[in-house]
């Protein structure tokens, strides 16, 4: 299977950043828990234009992390994988499946609680660690496997972020609200008339993002309706969307992720860890990424090939389906995003985030293990550069 230079980059440096992401936490989780701890968690809170720094990099940098997800989202629509609705398929009844088993798991825990808030929580898989965990398995693994795995995060990180901006926003300010969505029509106006200059698309989303962030819904949502402005044209290198593409790779994959790990998991581990991890909440995120997750994608994906609407691609069989099933466990970016939206209380946000991260180490681990022995044949013809 052919495989894009931008898909392949895309490739190249998620799993890359997943490695970084897996060293930072373990570096932000130290620091949180040594003689530092003090000073270091004061040094994300310190009051930067009004805000911490932590709410600059939550609210502010992964705007950009969200415009980078829906451009390779819109690339896969218009010329990628899912521009075939046969292959599209299979990978968006997984998300769905990988989606709402992990939620409706949750609520059954936590429905009528004050916790039900963070049903959205198990629902996202990070691309970053969890193609770096299949990074590991070498030129074994078949392209037709990574294309699943990334088409699926992709999606449910769409999902995701319609769940934030349905659920998990505020009392809306409509004059604001308006002003946004006037800066996203008049985006989309120099769209039609063919200008392709990045400027003034980048120019607008900036003040788009200011109006959004005031307006009530979450200002991450202007990454979203941005990427859909940028032009895309015929999808080549000199068009608009794959230049900017091009451009945000790295800066998130090694700066934006890394900081969002190093601001969100410096967390104390106190001595009642485990008391924490049996709370309805933290047993709702952990039974919902390890088991949920693994359980929706394959459900719904046998019932989409069993129905006719989807394929199974030829080289792949249900127990890789499985396998991706349960990398798709490795909640951390988006499941920490969900957490800092779903509840107010610091102690619930710091045991749901232990709870992220000890449901995303048996994810990945697990997942290794199960993919291991099943990716036996070297398929050199898809092995990534």
């Amino acid at each position: 299977m052919k495989l894009t230079r931008l898909f392949i980059e895309f490739i190249n440096s998620e799993k890359a950043g997943g490695f970084i992401l897996i060293f930072v936490t373990v570096l932000s989780l130290g620091l949180a828990n040594s003689p530092l701890q003090t000073d270091y968690i004061r040094l994300w809170y310190l009051d930067f234009g009004g805000h911490s720094i932590v709410h600059w990099i939550n609210d502010g940098l992964m705007t950009i992390f969200f415009l980078l997800i829906c451009l390779e989202l819109e690339r896969e629509i218009y010329i990628g994988e899912l521009s075939n609705i046969k292959k599209a398929s299979l990978p968006i009844f997984g998300a769905f499946g990988g989606m709402l088993v992990p939620a409706g798991l949750f609520l059954l825990l936590n429905f009528g609680t004050d916790n039900q808030e963070g049903a959205g929580i198990p629902m996202a898989t990070d691309i970053a660690f969890a193609l770096g965990v299949l990074s590991l398995l070498g030129s074994r693994v078949p392209s037709s496997l990574k294309i699943f795995l990334i088409a699926l995060a992709i999606i449910d990180d769409l999902g995701a972020i319609l769940v934030i901006a349905i659920f998990y926003s505020s009392s809306l300010t409509f004059l604001n609200l308006f002003i946004a969505l006037g800066i996203f029509g008049i985006l989309l106006i120099l769209n039609r008339l063919k200008v392709h200059n990045l400027i003034p698309y980048l120019i607008g989303g900036v003040v788009m993002w200011y109006f959004m962030q005031h307006s009530g819904i979450h200002a991450t949502i202007t990454g979203v309706l941005l990427a859909f402005a940028v032009p895309f044209k015929d999808g080549s290198e000199k068009s608009p969307s794959f230049i900017l593409q091009h451009l945000l790779h790295k800066p998130v994959a090694f700066i934006i992720l890394p900081l969002f790990a190093l601001a969100n998991t410096c967390l104390p581990i106190d001595t009642n860890f485990c008391n924490s991890m049996t709370q309805p909440y933290s047993l709702g995120i952990i039974i919902g990424l390890v088991i949920g997750k693994p359980l929706g994608i394959l459900l719904f994906s046998f019932i989409a090939v069993s129905l006719g609407i989807s394929i199974l691609p030829p080289d792949l069989k249900w127990k890789d389906i499985i396998g991706i099933g349960i990398l798709g466990g490795i909640g951390f970016t988006m499941s920490i995003f969900i957490t800092l939206l779903a509840f107010d209380n610091q102690t619930i946000v710091n045991n749901s985030k232990i709870a992220i991260l000890f449901a995303s180490l048996i994810a990945g681990i697990v997942g290794f293990f199960w993919l291991k022995p099943t990716l036996k044949t070297v398929i050199s013809n898809d092995e990534l550069s």
